[in-house]
């Protein structure tokens, strides 16, 4: 052994090993790589998520009754655009989300049916789109669409148009 080379400590030794595979790691990671780290915020996983759920027959309506009543007058305002996180809430960490969907019905379908497909299409979206892993995706059925509820909207609007 030269006397210019100090042997490494066990301690050197360990630090090192976990530096190299903390960097193996990080190559294995689509978000973190040895170039750079990509972060998604919680907002872009809504959107993905709220998207992929409107996509889904049997998805009347997203939200709580507060949540689309807010909804329906901003769509009055002219210029204004859909609210499509409406009804999503995301909780993000560094490589995984978890994410809950409340959402009003169609009358006739199966409540089962539908979440499983809405299941399928937020997961594949939200994996494809943000790279993130989904851990769950829990659905609130919050209300149920009757075929009357068009009946009473359309007369009620029929109303206001006479009053004005």
């Amino acid at each position: 052994m030269s006397q210019d080379q100090i042997p490494a400590t066990g301690e050197e030794r360990r630090v090192r090993e976990a530096a190299q595979d903390e960097t193996q790691q990080r190559e294995l990671d689509a978000l973190h790589t040895e170039h750079g780290d990509t972060t998604v915020a919680e907002s872009v996983v809504a959107k993905i998520a709220g998207m992929a759920t409107r996509e889904v027959p049997g998805v009347y309506a997203m939200g709580n009754a507060a949540r689309r009543a807010v909804n329906a007058l901003a769509q009055r305002i002219p210029g204004s655009q859909t609210n499509v996180t409406g009804g999503v809430s995301v909780e993000k960490g560094e490589t995984q989300t978890a994410i809950e969907i409340a959402i009003v019905l169609d009358y006739g379908e199966s409540v089962v049916q539908v979440s499983e497909q809405i299941r399928e299409n937020v997961i594949q979206a939200v994996e494809y789109g943000t790279g993130l892993e989904v851990v769950a995706v829990n659905i609130n059925v919050t209300d149920v669409h009757l075929p009357d509820d068009d009946a009473e909207d359309t007369s009620s609007s029929f109303e206001s148009a006479e009053l004005r």
